[in-house]
Order: C-alpha cells, then structure tokens, then sequence
C-alpha cells in the first residue's frame, strides 16, 4: 500500500487561502467539519479554536439561509483533564449544544475506546443528542440502546436530496485500540466500498465519508470516486493539523487542526441537471472570530465545576524563563523547550546515576498551548492527558538507533509519535526511504559528543507505553526492564516545585548551538551545523 509520504510529495498541499469569514452564497448545503476536539472551551489562552467559535461561524452561515450540518472525525471523549473526572460527559454536553444549532454527525475516534470496560462509553452515548456513525465496527457494550444508536448506510435529507454517509474508524493493528466492546473490520477501503455501492443503489444525490484512519488510507478510499462518482469528499481526523488532498478522478479529502484551531467548510450546490458543486475553505478559527455568548454560559459552567474539583488549578507553582511553545501544531513536529524539559525529568525517574537514554512521543504532551510567566498547576494537568508511568531498560546502541527510527517515519507533518528526547541527541535526513533515516545519532562524552557506540549497552527510560510497542516504536523484549514506576506528571511537578524553592525559573531556550534534533536541509549537509 502506499505511504502517506508518497502521497504528500505529489498530492497533499495546505490550502494558503485562511478565512474567518463565510462565503456568502444561495442558499445551499454546508458542512462543517471538526475533528480531535478536547476541550469545551477555547486554547492558547483562549486567543485559537474552540466550539464557541464554531457556533458563531455557523450561525452566520444559517443567518444567509444555508442548511448547515457539523462533521466531526473523533477523538474527543478522551484524553484531557476534565476526561479525568467526567470521562468525557463534559464533551458530549458541548457536543449537544452544536447539535442544537446544527445537525451533528460524528464518527467515533481510537481514544473513545481509551477505557478497557465499556461503561463509561455507553454513559456518552446515552447522553448523545447528535449521531453516532460506524460502517466498520459496532458496538457490543451489552446495552442494548447504547449498541443500537451507531447508524450504518447513514442518511440525511436536505431539502428534495439524499445525502449518504459512511464512517470507518482504526482497527487496532493500526493505531486504534483493540476492546472486546467493539468489533473493527480492518479492510477499510473493502468497507467503504460495500457502503458506498449500498448508498448509491438507494439512490442518494450525494456521498460523504467522516473517518477517523491514517490520511493515506483516506487517499486511498478516496480514488474510489472514479467507480462511484457521488463520492463528492471525504473528512477525518487522527492527524492533529490541517491537510488537503486532491487529485483528478479521486474525491476531496480534509482534515482540520484539533481543538477547532482550524476547520473546514465545504459549501454544497446542485446546478440544473442535479449535479453537485462544492467549494471548500479552510478557516482559522482565532481572536477576529467572537464567542458565542450563549455557549460561554456551558463553558463557564464546566470551568467552574473544574475549579470545584481542584480549586489549587489556578495556583502557581513555578515560573518560566522564555516562552514555552507546548501547542500541537510545534510539539508534534520538533523540538520544544517544554518538550525537554519534560524528557530531562525521565533519567532521574529510578534514581541516581541518572539513565542515559530518554524519549517520550510528542502525543503524550496535551496541553496544545504556550507555557509562559507563571507556570500554574493546571499546565501540568493538561499536559499529561494520560497516565504516564514509566519504565527502565538496556539496550545496545545499535538497537536503540533502530528503535529512534520510529520516531522519524512518515511525512513532514506533525505526529503524535515524533520524540522528545534526553541525553542524546539526534540528525534526520527525511529525503530518505522510511528506516533508514537517522543519520547521526549522538551521545555526551566529557569535551562534546560522539555516535553512539553500537555495540556498548545504554540505559532508557521510556513510557510503558512505548515499552509496548505503542506508536510503532518496537524496543526489544529479550532483557531486563523494570516494571512501570514513577509517573511522570509527578517528576515534572516536583522539578518545577523544586526550581520555585531555589528561586529559578524553567525552561531552556532551543538554539542552534544546543539543539538536539536536526533536520538536514540538503543530504549532503553537515550534521548540527
């Protein structure tokens, strides 16, 4: 199958043209689409994204007379702080809210399946106003309702037409998560295929697919407009930044950025001989956009149940030396001065000496906004969405470089598996082939740094996430490693408590001088130079 590196050289593209106003048009069909959506309110203190600008953008879109209806690509039970306390109850109050002003499509995302029982799915679900959709999996939690309210061969009318929609989510091998309380047909463009000739033998006017898969996978499903030519677009989620896609005899296919920071709106029109039109702009959702004020009254309400729950959130415990740069869109793609810091605090996890080696993926980092002035005890609540026990290990040299290789895969766009890393640091040609990509890879030594020592043995401290295989990385299974220990939200805590005691501020800028990860411009260009 083809890789989403492939498909990037010749096809992706990000739309330059960013609005964050409507285009005004006849009355017509309008999707919305969002995807990987965290929060009720908005983030980057409060300056990008979030539903409430949502809201005000579509009641513009309705206010020209356009039939407005929301696409969402998942992930948006979990994970986050509030998830924590309410498992995603909070969400889907948000959720019915948009649903109230606009129809409301969603098709479940891999951290929907974050818990291992189905309880707390089932609550959300009985508390959904909007619709689930699924083609590739179902529910089988042993509530009947709740098992009962995932639509397949999903339809909508819009005036005199038939839209059809249909949804396929990860299977485990893939990324997502592998419960008993939901089954996944992997064979995803197989199933979209079997929807899609099932919707247009009903004759609908026009097909969509909402999906949360890999983006060369939606590729993929999407070359299927050349045999079904109702296949207008498709929109996903999973990647937490904005892509494009379009190439002659394949269907549109989108993604937005997370937490609404960027969206899309696709306007739909049928001409004369029934055939459909579409226009699709990407939108920024920022500070030129107002907030609802209708919605701030649930936003402020579940802001100040949080409070209730942990009135300390608004504390300070430290202070930052630089501007922090924690958002997803950087994070997810680089190195960060929040991201080293986090990764410094993981050699100590076991005591003293220190490991040599530490890595955490970039999508374990939540919190998708700057850290600046006073570091708060709700920065360290959102950064760690997830529990973050970690473990230690020994491994070679040579299998470590193996094991980094993961971490650079793929293309240039941002992952939630790109490593922040400690004690070493690393060089990336991506001009070539998947695996092989790692340069240089260095650690200390007493007058600079040296390659690492193939055959010598290291110490690592990683996530017992990782430790499993989780995002790709496979470390070796054949040696001691020590069960899962120190959580890492509390060594980041106490680093920064410890700073405040001593009077010193956190964070060391990335410079050209100190930089642990190089991307090389050009292959024949010096390494960290």
């Amino acid at each position: 199958m083809k890789k989403i590196t492939t498909l990037l050289a010749v096809a992706l593209l990000i739309l330059s043209a960013c609005a964050t106003a409507p285009v005004t048009q006849s009355a017509g069909l309008t999707f919305i689409h969002l995807n990987d959506t965290y929060r009720v309110g908005a983030v980057e203190d409060n300056t990008a994204g979030g539903f409430s600008r949502v809201i005000t953008l579509i009641r513009e879109l309705q206010a020209q007379g356009r039939d407005v209806r929301i696409l969402h690509g998942g992930d948006f039970l979990y994970p986050s702080l509030e998830s924590q306390l309410w498992d995603g109850l909070q969400m889907v109050d948000a959720m019915n809210f948009l649903d109230a002003v606009a129809p409301m499509y969603v098709v479940s995302g891999n951290h929907e399946f974050d818990r291992r029982g189905p309880e707390q799915l089932v609550a959300a679900i009985r508390a959904s106003e909007f619709d689930w959709l699924g083609d590739n999996y179902t529910f089988n939690t042993g509530d009947a309702a709740a098992d009962a309210a995932l639509h397949a061969g999903f339809t909508f009318q819009h005036g005199d037409k038939t839209v059809g929609i249909f949804s396929v989510t990860l299977h485990g091998d893939d990324g997502g998560n592998s419960r008993d309380y939901v089954a996944i047909e992997p064979d995803y463009k197989a199933v979209a295929e079997k929807a899609i000739a099932a919707l247009d033998a009903r004759g609908v006017d026009l097909i969509i697919g909402v999906t949360h898969v890999h983006m060369w996978q939606d590729v993929d499903i999407a070359t299927l407009q050349a045999k079904y030519p109702k296949l207008a677009f498709i929109v996903g989620g999973h990647e937490h930044e904005p892509q494009f896609y379009r190439m002659p005899g394949s269907a549109l296919v989108m993604k937005g950025a997370s937490n609404a920071r960027v969206i899309w709106q696709i306007d739909v029109d049928f001409d004369a001989d029934n055939n459909y039109v579409i226009s699709e702009r990407r939108i920024v959702l920022d500070e030129t956009v107002a907030f609802d004020p209708d919605y701030e009254i649930l936003a402020n309400k579940w802001r100040g149940q949080l409070l209730e729950k942990f009135p300390f959130l608004e504390a300070r415990i430290g202070a930052a030396a630089l501007k922090m740069d924690a958002r997803e869109e950087t994070i997810r793609g680089g190195e960060t001065s929040w991201g080293n810091f986090v990764a410094d605090q993981m050699r100590g996890a076991f005591g003293d000496p220190q490991a040599d080696l530490a890595f955490i993926n970039s999508g374990t980092l939540r919190i998708d906004d700057y850290i600046e002035g006073d570091i708060l005890f709700e920065d360290i609540g959102r950064t760690f969405g997830f529990s973050s026990f970690l473990r230690y290990t020994t491994l070679t040299g040579s299998e470590f470089k193996a094991v980094m290789e993961a971490g650079y895969r793929g293309g240039p766009e941002s992952q939630g598996y790109f490593p922040q890393i400690s004690g070493f640091r690393v060089c990336v040609d991506r001009s070539r082939k998947e695996f092989d990509r790692i340069v240089s890879l260095q650690v200390p030594i007493d007058d600079g740094w040296q390659e690492i020592e193939a055959d010598s043995e290291y110490v690592l401290v990683v996530p017992d996430f990782l430790f499993g295989g989780g995002d790709g990385y496979k470390l070796p299974k054949d040696r001691f490693a020590s069960r899962p220990g120190s959580e890492l939200k509390y060594l980041v805590l106490d680093a920064i408590l410890r700073a405040q005691g001593l009077g010193q501020e956190i964070g060391v800028p990335v410079t050209r001088d100190n930089r642990r990860y190089h991307q090389l411009r050009e292959s024949k260009q010096p390494c960290f130079e």
